[in-house]
């Protein structure tokens, strides 16, 4: 399935940006020369997770496995261009699915592992899927009873496939019994999709991202450049493999070097400091906030071998050049300042493009400008520019914010089956509406850098993952003591963001933080969506025209005591 205009594929081609190569054309080569090599290795933590057993595959082993699900995908009838969904937590199996559902030519929808019945029915019906692939149990929640139970409304949901056994509603994969079967010749494209994340949006309902192969990788080689990424590399995953920090910054950047993906999921600080010592990493990332805690506590890294250790991604919350500073003069390791989009944003500050640890903590580079030069091959590839959220002009001064528009090769085409929402996200140029605020930064004689402001969408972001407030306050709504809600973001050290509920009780009566988790627990949400404080106020502020004035009672919540 190609989304993508003829115009655009021949353009970025004749450039040399996009190529021929499927990703899975990558993976082959390492299969070919390099059969012995440990390819993929299984978090520590997977029997906490999930009933299979801890795999560690070298390059061969980890192309039989991938051929066998293949095998099993192909009995059930999925080929090209069918849409399968993924659930499944950072294990070997998934890195298996993604590859397996491309060798039969379909198309993979990874779901994130925290999302429950509500979710996962909104999107298996916006994606017409035709197969699950999931486990029975995942921690305490059974996965596959609830697809199951979903498939009345989802007409087009057949297989629900699982690793972990058999059972009366799912097709189980046994790698110790499933055979290969020889594959219909399949022609699959750089320029098909490969996969169809999800974001979360100021609509309320989360909208699908399409991407193709040529898009992640471009966005691949991103941090390829800034971690200086080879075939000697052991990477450490700890960011769920379903979106762009973890696909387009581990998973395909991995593939197209030939290292070795040690996989880690949930989060769990004694088993991420036990897998960087006794995997020998080399690459990882890591928020700020757990940065600060290593690097303040230095009993924390003196139990473990971190000498094989020498980049660090971080992102999502801002750093300090004190942090710059510390990680590289303690242990030698450099940390690069990642900012991204599911979308395509990448921009990237590293060691080599902004070498200095004031610039690195707090600026990006200005990928776009042709008379502006950097190491990193993106930053010839990426257009940018900032527009004035008033007039619409470009700005082109420093200190002036504006949204983020951006184009170019790793920048999807367009969301999944939405005209009118893709006729408002574009401009009439094919830029991308990013919908953050950026502002140019003068330094040194040059207009080189980029600030990030803020965000010009109402999106909260708790430890990466996108939650739209409008989908919250529809729900909460629905509670009879609520007349009104807004939901905002609340800073928080350890995720980033936070949600907080600001209620206008009706006359006489009362509510809960745990009344508003339960209401929203019943409608089986991801648990991630729920707010974390409630402050009760008399009225929303708004404008002159009715709006809701979120930033008035984002400064009344520094100043409000509510409740936790």
């Amino acid at each position: 399935m190609i989304l993508t205009t003829e115009e655009k594929m021949k353009d970025y081609t004749e450039k040399g940006w996009w190529g021929t190569k499927p990703v899975q054309h990558y993976l082959q080569q390492f299969v070919e020369s390099s059969p012995t090599k440990t390819a993929v290795i299984d978090p520590l933590n997977k029997a906490t997770l999930c009933n299979t057993p801890l795999l560690s595959l070298t390059y061969e082993q980890l192309q039989q496995k991938i051929d066998q699900v293949a095998s099993a995908l192909h009995e059930k009838g999925i080929g090209k261009d069918d849409i399968v969904a993924i659930q499944l937590p950072n294990v070997v199996e998934l890195v298996i699915s993604y590859f397996a559902i491309l060798k039969v030519g379909a198309i993979s929808s990874p779901i994130p592992i925290q999302y429950r019945e509500f979710e996962c029915l909104q999107l298996l019906q916006a994606l017409n899927a035709k197969a699950v692939v999931t486990m029975q149990q995942i921690n305490d929640r059974q996965y596959a009873e609830m697809y199951a139970k979903l498939q009345d409304q989802v007409p087009s949901l057949n297989t629900i496939f699982t690793f972990d056994g058999a059972s009366e509603v799912s097709v189980f994969i046994d790698f110790e019994q499933q055979p290969i079967h020889e594959l219909p010749n399949i022609d699959v494209t750089a320029n098909d999709i490969f996969t169809i994340c999800w974001t979360s949006g100021t609509e309320g309902k989360p909208k699908g991202v399409p991407r193709s192969h040529n898009e992640w990788l471009v966005s691949a080689y991103a941090s390829v450049d800034a971690a200086k990424l080879s075939a000697d590399d052991r990477i450490l995953l700890t960011f769920p493999l379903v979106n762009m920090a973890g696909i387009g910054g581990v998973l395909v950047p991995w593939v197209v070097t030939g290292g070795t993906l040690v996989l880690h999921h949930p989060f769990d600080f004694p088993t991420f400091l036990a897998q960087i010592g006794s995997e020998r990493i080399t690459y990882t990332l890591v928020p700020p906030s757990l940065l600060t805690m290593m690097i303040k506590n230095q009993a924390i890294l003196s139990n473990i071998d971190i000498s094989a250790l020498r980049a660090i991604g971080t992102g999502s919350a801002p750093i300090t050049p004190w942090l710059i500073h510390s990680w590289k003069d303690s242990h030698g390791v450099d940390l690069i300042n990642y900012f991204g989009s599911n979308e395509g944003a990448t921009f990237l500050s590293d060691a080599e493009d902004v070498p200095d640890p004031q610039l690195r903590s707090i600026y990006l580079p200005r990928f776009g400008p042709k008379e502006l030069t950097w190491h990193n091959r993106v930053g010839k590839m990426v257009e940018s520019k900032l527009i004035d959220v008033e007039s619409g002009e470009e700005i082109t001064e420093p200190n002036h914010p504006g949204e983020l528009l951006i184009r170019g090769p790793g920048v999807f085409s367009g969301y999944w089956q939405a005209p009118e929402i893709n006729e408002k996200a574009f401009d009439a140029e094919g830029y991308f509406r990013s919908g953050d605020l950026f502002e140019i930064i003068h330094e040194n004689g040059e207009d080189r850098y980029y600030r990030v402001v803020g965000r010009l969408k109402d999106i909260i972001v708790r430890s990466g993952m996108k939650i739209s407030p409008l989908e919250i306050e529809e729900i909460i709504q629905e509670h009879p003591s609520v007349v009104e809600v807004a939901v905002i973001p609340h800073p928080h050290r350890t995720h980033g963001e936070i949600s907080c509920a600001c209620v206008v009780v009706a006359e006489g009566q009362m509510i809960t933080l745990e009344d508003v988790k339960t209401l929203l627990i019943d409608k089986k949400i991801a648990s991630f969506k729920l707010p974390e404080k409630l402050m009760i106020v008399n009225a929303l502020p708004r404008n002159a025209v009715g709006k809701v004035m979120k930033s008035a009672l984002i400064d009344q919540l520094t100043d409000e005591e509510v409740g936790a």
